[in-house]
């Protein structure tokens, strides 16, 4: 039986970032993304240039059923999984008031009920297979009272508690759960040009997902329990616990 490493939201930006970096590892993949999202393309190029095993699902993880299947599929072929990356994420931002309700109810599907889920689907794999572990991808946001990002944040804060709460519950088999917290990343053409017009110190913090991706894992692999990629953010984290509540609040209210 093949052991496998999964990754949702797994086609583009830190996603394909992080499938690129463990096929450098020669780990075999599953990689998770919508329909024409270039996963196929982006299979066929792992497999040939790392030679790996790489299986591929297109499917839309707001669906339960759509993340029972991938467990199912998975049984019937013999895979298992060592490792889970969950990183598939809907952002947002925009005034709540203004939000379509769909919207943000799907969003907490994604953030919130899928890794929550497939976690729970592959826990005895990850118990045949350790040492193993899940990475979950939380986001600088969680940490901070952001106007127009408060169904993201809320989401992402989430993930915060249930990772570490895990980490503790499961230890114990040899399982290590991890959460990274990244700041803004290059990873579509529109948030390049979005990042440029940010402030200089916003601006200091944006990274490359490759460079987030190399540093995530090496530390996700390590066992480490939080990662925060970069001096900057490091910075904001430090800043977070020393201002006064009513200068955060002011820094912050100019988002709006």
């Amino acid at each position: 039986m093949k052991t496998y490493t999964l990754i949702t939201g797994g086609s583009m930006g830190f996603g394909k970032a992080l499938a690129i970096e463990c096929a450098k590892m020669s780990m075999n993949l599953v990689l998770v993304a919508l329909p024409n999202s270039g996963l196929v393309e982006l299979s066929q190029f792992l497999k040939k240039n790392f030679n790996i095993d790489v299986l591929c699902y297109e499917m839309d993880l707001s669906k339960e059923e759509n993340c029972i299947s991938i467990y199912s599929d998975l049984k019937k072929n013999d895979a298992t999984i060592k490792y889970l990356i969950n990183n598939a994420g809907m952002l947002s931002n925009g005034l709540f008031e203004d939000m379509n309700s769909d919207y943000f109810l799907t969003q907490i599907k994604v953030n919130v009920a899928t890794p929550t889920l497939l976690s729970k689907l592959f826990m005895d794999d990850f118990k045949a297979n350790v040492p193993s572990g899940i990475l979950n991808v939380s986001s600088m946001a969680s940490f901070f009272d952001l106007p127009k990002k408060q169904v993201y944040g809320g989401t992402k804060a989430y993930l915060l508690s249930f990772s570490s709460s895990l980490r503790k519950e499961i230890a114990k088999y040899g399982i290590s759960v991890s959460i990274v917290c990244p700041g803004g990343m290059n990873t579509t053409s529109r948030l390049c040009l979005q990042n440029r017009r940010l402030g200089w110190i916003s601006r200091q913090s944006i990274m490359n997902p490759e460079e987030v991706a190399k540093v995530t894992l090496r530390h996700f692999f390590n066992g480490k329990a939080f990662i925060i990629p970069g001096n900057v953010n490091k910075l904001f984290m430090l800043m977070n616990r020393i201002l006064p509540q009513f200068l955060k609040h002011r820094l912050t209210r100019n988002a709006i």
